[in-house]
């Protein structure tokens, strides 16, 4: 009997692409396809086009609700504390989502809840007093720790060339030739260990990482802020 509740219940863009962040949380991005979607919701796959026009269009979607599971500002709250709490929400959404740091940087342009997320982050610091020039270089400078996740500096997916959502890999140590080539990095490669248990995106991007660059960077950020600091003052 719930099942058939269920696929008595009309379809509506939100349950399509709540439908398709349940079947990409459960079974991997790899497994989303319009015909699997069509078929957890009980319905033929042209049904889905009414709702949205393509894939691409539905993996849009879905980025912008898990965006919408940030947690709101908090009104009057200065610039640090608030970036940093939204931060670490967007973090916590993405372990609820592992597949959402790769579909947000497979995309050509940031969705409109991105973009709103974006636009945000460079609102509050400017409302912080922070020029217009430091902002640009702070927002080059978070990266992708805006969106509550770090870029792995040697991402295997990208030096294949390959793009597109892709299960993360473990770190693992550099092979004997290269460690022999580059001791430096084959030290510092095994230098740590990290909670496989918090890692979001690629690498060694688990949480203790994650905060500690994030506060780091709060923390020059801070400092240049205080200072005055402008580009064209540093590139004299």
């Amino acid at each position: 009997m719930p099942e058939q509740v269920l696929r008595r219940t009309p379809l509506s863009r939100d349950r399509v692409l709540r439908a398709a962040v349940a079947l990409a949380d459960e079974a991997g991005i790899e497994s989303l396809s319009m015909r699997n979607l069509a078929q957890d919701l009980g319905v033929v796959p042209m049904a889905l086009y009414k709702h949205v026009a393509n894939k691409d269009e539905l993996l849009d979607g879905m980025i912008d609700v898990v965006v919408g599971e940030i947690d709101p500002p908090v009104p009057d709250a200065d610039w640090k504390p608030a970036l940093r709490r939204r931060i670490l929400s967007a973090r916590r959404m993405l372990g609820r989502h592992p597949w959402a740091p790769l579909a947000i940087e497979s995309r050509n342009m940031a969705t409109p809840a991105l973009l709103g997320y974006l636009d945000w982050v460079v609102g509050t610091l400017r409302a912080g007093g922070f020029s217009a020039d430091l902002a640009h270089h702070v927002m080059h400078a978070m990266g992708s720790r805006v969106l509550g996740f770090s870029q792995e500096l040697f991402d295997a997916a990208r030096r294949a060339g390959r793009s597109g959502p892709t299960e993360p890999e473990p770190p693992a140590a550099l092979p004997p030739e290269v460690a022999a080539r580059f001791p430096h990095l084959a030290e510092i490669a095994t230098a740590a260990a990290h909670d496989d248990g918090s890692v979001v995106g690629q690498g060694c991007d688990d949480q203790f990482e994650f905060e500690f660059a994030l506060d780091l960077l709060l923390d020059g950020i801070e400092r240049l802020h205080r200072q005055g600091w402008t580009s064209a003052d540093a590139a004299r």
